[in-house]
């Protein structure tokens, strides 16, 4: 029991909605991958993690084509010292998954 009230004490503690230091966190992340026009799931590695390489082999052809060209364009802005344009960087949807249910899936 006393496993459970600390489970649901460390979900509470990470949780956007609840905690203000959580919910700081995830506004600079969602930030800083607008800068460069990226997701979430494009920062896992697929060298790292054999679930994650698994799972980009069974996504389609051009989900992956635009994950590695995003990863590109972002190395070019990194290197150039530069962000995406404001206006490009408004339609980001950082936090939109395309990776997670063929993660789920292959785990």
């Amino acid at each position: 029991m006393r496993e459970i009230k600390m489970a649901s004490f460390l979900q509470s503690f990470i949780d956007p909605k609840k905690n203000w230091f959580a919910r700081q966190h995830m506004k600079a992340l969602t930030q800083r991958l607008r800068n460069y026009g990226l997701r979430y799931d494009d920062l896992y590695d697929p060298y790292y993690d054999i679930d994650v390489k698994e799972a980009l082999n069974r996504l389609p052809r051009e989900v992956v084509d635009a994950r590695n060209q995003c990863l590109k364009r972002t190395i070019d802005l990194s290197m150039k010292h530069q962000y995406l344009p404001d206006d490009l960087q408004a339609m980001q949807t950082p936090f939109r998954s395309y990776l997670q249910d063929m993660l789920a899936f292959v785990s």
